[in-house]
């Protein structure tokens, strides 16, 4: 299964870059609420929140709309099928589905972009 990670004791300078980079690349803006990563506050540092690629969302997801690509393992959203509902948003254990205010809800897709954007280069895309 390929996923987004955090490197093991990497350090966050929480610049954002990633954060951009995702909502520019789904978006064509910046707005950090746009975002598949977020960055949050966690004893005193910054942490990188990922997708984990757990699957709760496709489980709650009424329309069908997301599934498990069998190749990589990635859970994807079919943008034609979501209705936009929110049960993915509300079951993602790492807070990290967008639910923009038009359209369909976004997730990760482990595209590598926030990878290539982090100037600490703590993040990576690994196999599992």
């Amino acid at each position: 299964m390929k996923k987004l990670a955090v490197k093991k004791d990497a350090q966050c300078m929480a610049c954002l870059e990633c954060v951009s980079a995702c909502s520019k690349a789904f978006y064509k803006e910046f707005h950090q609420d746009l975002s598949c990563i977020k960055i949050v506050e966690k004893n005193g540092a910054a942490k990188p929140m990922v997708c984990i690629q757990c699957g709760k969302c496709a489980k709650v997801c009424e329309a069908g709309a997301i599934t498990q690509n069998p190749k990589t393992g990635v859970y994807m959203i079919n943008k034609k099928l979501c209705t936009s509902c929110g049960k993915c948003v509300e079951v993602c254990p790492m807070k990290v589905m967008v639910a923009p205010e038009e359209g369909p809800t976004s997730k990760c897709i482990a595209c590598g972009i926030c990878v290539k954007a982090c100037p600490m280069e703590i993040l990576e895309i690994v196999e599992k």
